[in-house]
């Protein structure tokens, strides 16, 4: 059995979707090189026990779409009321329109180990780890923060979020990276 599989969640970041997607790579393509990376030890440990985020390596990046772009006073904003499954509650999505996305600097996996996801019936597979999000990171940022609106998910417990309590200093950071940054409408 492979150690990493492919979550279902994370097949809907595709061309369009205002997320990272590879427009050549197969997510179980995805999935064998974030496993390759894991077992070398190229990873660094989540917000919890059971989630890693691994990273890609630099030519392996340069297969992936960042869809952020670096707000400024030209920048065009729209606003959407969206869910990401039919059970969540509905957040405000805020999308960069007229504008084309940054350069990636590098893509990070994010892997959720089996029991970790079994704590919400999320689990796609039997196996170790699954990817369920993938990340590419802008030209010149050190760290993404997870948003907001994903930390507020995780830490009240409501349906899509994964338990978790977040420091005063991480919510302050999420907060002030995501006024610079927004993703791109494409």
């Amino acid at each position: 059995m492979e150690k990493v599989a492919v979550n279902e969640f994370v097949r809907r970041q595709l061309k369009g979707s205002g997320k990272t997607y590879s427009p050549n790579l197969s997510f179980e393509e995805i999935t064998d090189h974030a496993e390759t990376q894991m077992e070398a030890g190229d990873f660094k440990d989540g917000y919890r026990d059971g989630i890693r985020i691994v990273r890609g390596t630099p030519s392996f990046s340069r297969n992936f779409i960042c869809p952020f772009v670096k707000i400024d006073e030209n920048t065009e904003l729209k606003a959407n009321v969206v869910k990401r499954r039919p059970d969540e509650v509905p957040y405000i999505q805020i999308r960069a329109i007229n504008t084309k996305p940054a350069q990636t600097g590098r893509v990070e996996f994010i892997l959720y180990r089996h029991d970790v996801l079994a704590e919400n019936d999320e689990h796609s597979t039997n196996s170790e780890w699954e990817l369920i999000s993938i990340h590419a990171i802008p030209q010149g940022v050190d760290e993404l923060p997870m948003g907001p609106v994903t930390m507020m998910r995780n830490q009240l417990e409501l349906p899509g979020g994964t338990k978790a309590h977040y420091s005063s200093k991480k919510w302050a950071e999420s907060v002030q990276f995501w006024q610079r940054y927004a993703a791109v409408d494409i």
